[in-house]
């Protein structure tokens, strides 16, 4: 009985992330779905990419258990761009294809290191000052 009193707490959202140059650029979150393990997010997200920074670009997408008390908890992860393999490549491709249109596919979720270790992200890109000095 605990176990799925435990199951049915999870309460996941989604981290959007665009990545640069293996450096995280910019992200996005959906809404926390309560008690759920099925949920249904009617969201879509647009980041604005230039066409020389395209083929450097990783789209990081990954699944988390919010947790009000302690650390939200990661679920699951993957990774599209030119990088990628399979459905996560075939998927970045259908998206080059159609800008500015929502490109729908399931995807099965790694574990985070999977994912971290491919993409050995590093630290975000320092904002650029806008002061003259």
């Amino acid at each position: 009985m605990y176990f799925l009193e435990l199951l049915l707490s999870v309460d996941p959202y989604v981290k959007v992330q665009l990545a640069l140059d293996k450096r995280k650029w910019k992200k996005r979150k959906t809404s926390i779905k309560k008690k759920t393990l099925n949920p249904y997010y009617n969201e879509s997200f647009t980041f604005d990419v230039s066409f020389d920074q395209i083929q450097r670009v990783h789209l990081v997408i990954s699944v988390w258990d919010h947790d009000a008390v302690s650390r939200n908890d990661a679920m699951g992860k993957i990774f599209l761009g030119c990088d990628a393999s399979g459905n996560q490549l075939r998927h970045w491709a259908d998206m080059l294809s159609n800008p500015r249109r929502p490109v729908a596919q399931w995807h099965s979720l790694l574990s985070a290191e999977q994912v971290n270790s491919t993409l050995t992200l590093k630290r975000k890109i320092p904002l650029q000052s806008k002061r003259p000095f």
